[in-house]
C-alpha cells in the first residue's frame, strides 16, 4: 500500500514596509581604521618594490637584446670596414694609377722641355696642402 501524502500549501504575503535608514550611522574603531591603514600601506609599499623590481627586470632583458644587436652589427660593420680597407689599398696602388693614366686619359711622362724650374721672388711665402687624418675616438 502507497500512502499519499499532502502537501502543504503555503502562502506568502508580501507587505510594503518604508524603513529610513540614513539617520544610522555605523561607527568604526579608530584602532581598527589604523589597523586597516597600517595594511593598505604596507600593501602599497610592496605592490611598489614588486613592480620596481619587475620594471627592472624588462628593462634588463630589454638591454640584452639591445646589446646583442650591437654586437652583430658591431660584427657587420668590422667585416665592412675591412672589405673597404682592402678596396681604398687597391685604389691607391700606384700601378694602378699609371695603368689609368695613361691607358684611358692618354697622359705620358713630361719630356725635359715641357719642365720648367720655378723661383719664388724674395719675401714670398709658398703655401703648402697637408693631409690631416680624422680623428679615430669620435
Amino acid at each position: 500500500m502507497t500512502k499519499r501524502r499532502k502537501k502543504a500549501a503555503h502562502t506568502e504575503f508580501h507587505t510594503v514596509k518604508r524603513i529610513d535608514n540614513s539617520r544610522l550611522v555605523h561607527h568604526v574603531e579608530p584602532a581598527r581604521m589604523q589597523g586597516v591603514y597600517r595594511t593598505a600601506g604596507w600593501g602599497a609599499l610592496i605592490a611598489v618594490f614588486l613592480m620596481f623590481y619587475v620594471y627592472q627586470h624588462f628593462r634588463c632583458i630589454d638591454l640584452s637584446f639591445q646589446l646583442e644587436d650591437m654586437r652583430a652589427r658591431q660584427t657587420k660593420m668590422s667585416a665592412l670596414n675591412s672589405e673597404l680597407r682592402l678596396e681604398i689599398e687597391g685604389l691607391r696602388d700606384p700601378r694602378r694609377i699609371d695603368v689609368i693614366a695613361r691607358r684611358q686619359l692618354g697622359l705620358t711622362e713630361p719630356l725635359p722641355t715641357q719642365v720648367q724650374d720655378y723661383e719664388a721672388p724674395a719675401g714670398a711665402e709658398v703655401a703648402s696642402v697637408r693631409y690631416v687624418r680624422a680623428n679615430r675616438a669620435q
